[in-house]
């Protein structure tokens, strides 16, 4: 398999990382950076200001890579179709409106989508419409 081929297997691993992020950043059941480093402001160490700076990085590059491959209009539309997914969970009762730590990691999770989702979109068009990003010519 060449390097620039995508699979299934590159989206998952995109989408560990986004789970990686997300919930090393914050998560309901205390243990995350939030917990670790934000609510001891301003006792922090050094080790926590670089693991805070790891964070920011990452998130800087899921980010920016999502915005420039979906857009406004894309995030929009990918946050409207795991929104009303998640308001059919919701609605069919799988998952209580009133259990926050299951609501939260719902979230967490739909956020990490959209990030794997922002990464990947360039390979994915590529692959379905045969349309190559200005980005990715060969110069």
């Amino acid at each position: 398999m060449k390097s620039t081929q995508f699979s299934w297997s590159s989206f998952f691993i995109r989408f560990c990382i986004a789970l990686t992020l997300v919930f090393a950043s914050y998560n309901s059941a205390g243990l995350s950076y939030y917990h670790w480093a934000i609510t001891k402001i301003p006792d922090i160490t050094s080790v926590m200001a670089f693991s805070g700076l790891v964070l920011l990085v990452g998130w800087v590059v899921y980010i920016r890579a999502t915005l420039r491959s979906l857009g406004i209009i894309g995030i929009a539309l990918a946050t409207a179709l795991f929104g009303t997914l998640f308001w059919m969970i919701i609605d069919w009762g799988i998952v209580a409106a009133d259990n926050v730590q299951a609501v939260t990691y719902i979230i967490q999770t739909i956020l990490c989508f959209i990030m794997a989702t922002g990464m990947s979109w360039s390979h994915i068009r590529r692959r379905m419409s045969g349309q190559v990003d200005a980005d990715d010519v060969d110069v």
